[in-house]
């Protein structure tokens, strides 16, 4: 689960890491409201008005704007609320900002070139081992600095055994040139952010840029992080950090109906039970000259109204051109995957895309005789590799 800006910055200070000081707005005046409490809590008379969205590149894009005056955090927010911001980290499609974050500067006035780091810990899973990213080019280039010149790119693998080490943290920010105080700081960092990392159960923290400023303090100045969905159980007060408009309307929707649905750019739709046999149906759809629009595992425990669910949520996607339902019935039985077919095809109505459905396993053959007694216009087949014939079959 993807969080804001803010709220990992929440985070960060719970263990201890600077961040500067900021307030989240939803209009216009609102963000003038928080530059007022930001003054009279840090002195500050310059503003950062940052757009709020699950992605990263957001100063390129124009979703970060700096303001001197009110009138300017004003302006500022204004023209980012309500704005498509489109990022190599958002593809084409972009995203609408719908909140602003209001924050202080954190740069020193009369610094000419303060040090910008880049910094992130994430799971490397072919190895099975945490690993930290760092780099002395931090910023909005850090893209750039990775495709043209990854030698500036470092990475510190951590032993999950045995956790961060202090050599470790040391060889950092020794690489990072630092010395003196700011050395002490950044391992200081580096070790709180790690802790962080690791005790809420996350998949990434990325820190982009860290700032050195001239009196030898780190602060984070950016933070995206995503948190393990899988470990949401343990933290119940970050499940309430879930921003639903920033998610696809189609996956949230599928979510509230216990399907495991992700969309892709495709234009074969697919239901299938179990996440292995789901990727295999993909590759084969693949191999076969089609192309997956989805990913959708309907569990072990479908039943009739679950399936109807998943076929009008695949049905949502204008890009669809086929459907293959693709069940193996150990847990799950075939006729209950076949009576929601069926159900769905009379309660929907007017489904003009070819269904190909291979059911094999419990119940299997009362599964097909439901479907052709039903008199619908299915395509059946018995090994996978014939229905991935039969889409390329419908497609051309």
């Amino acid at each position: 689960m993807n969080i804001h800006e803010y709220q990992g910055k929440q985070i960060l200070k719970k263990f201890g890491i600077a961040t500067g000081e900021g307030i989240v707005a939803e209009t216009p005046e609102s963000a003038v409201e928080a530059a007022k409490k930001l003054q009279e809590q840090t002195g500050t008379k310059i503003w950062v008005v940052k757009a709020q969205v699950h992605a990263g590149g957001r100063g390129k894009a124009g979703g970060v704007k700096v303001a001197k005056t009110l009138d300017e955090v004003k302006e500022k927010a204004k023209a980012i609320l309500g704005m498509n911001l489109v990022s190599r980290q958002t593809g084409p499609q972009g995203k609408v900002v719908h909140k602003v974050l209001i924050a202080n500067d954190v740069y020193y006035p009369g610094e000419s070139k303060p040090q910008e780091f880049y910094m992130s810990v994430l799971l490397d899973r072919k190895k099975g081992h945490n690993t930290i990213v760092y780099s002395q080019e931090g910023g909005m280039d850090i893209e750039e600095v990775a495709e043209k010149t990854p030698e500036k790119i470092f990475k510190e693998e951590v032993d999950p055994k045995v956790g961060l080490q202090g050599f470790q943290c040391r060889k950092i920010a020794f690489n990072l040139g630092l010395d003196g105080q700011a050395f002490k700081e950044m391992t200081k960092f580096i070790a709180s952010l790690y802790k962080a990392y690791e005790q809420t159960d996350s998949s990434m923290f990325e820190i982009n840029p860290v700032l050195k400023t001239s009196d030898n303090k780190i602060i984070a100045v950016d933070a995206k992080v995503s948190l393990d969905n899988n470990g949401l159980f343990r933290h119940p007060d970050y499940v309430e950090m879930r921003d639903v408009l920033e998610e696809d309307a189609t996956e949230v929707e599928a979510g509230k109906f216990g399907l495991n649905y992700v969309k892709l750019d495709g234009n074969v739709g697919c239901m299938v039970n179990g996440a292995g046999l789901a990727m295999a149906t993909m590759d084969i759809i693949k191999l076969s000259g089609g192309d997956p629009a989805n990913f959708l595992d309907v569990g072990g425990t479908a039943n009739a109204e679950r399936v109807e669910n998943a076929f009008r949520i695949i049905l949502k996607d204008p890009n669809v051109k086929a459907i293959l339902v693709n069940i193996f019935g150990g847990i799950v039985r075939c006729d209950r995957v076949a009576q929601g077919i069926v159900d769905a095809y009379k309660n929907i109505g007017n489904i003009k895309v070819p269904i190909i459905v291979r059911l094999q396993g419990t119940n299997a053959i009362e599964a097909k005789k439901l479907i052709a007694d039903s008199g619908l216009k299915v395509f059946s087949a018995v090994e996978l590799q014939e229905a991935a014939d039969l889409v390329k079959k419908v497609l051309s």
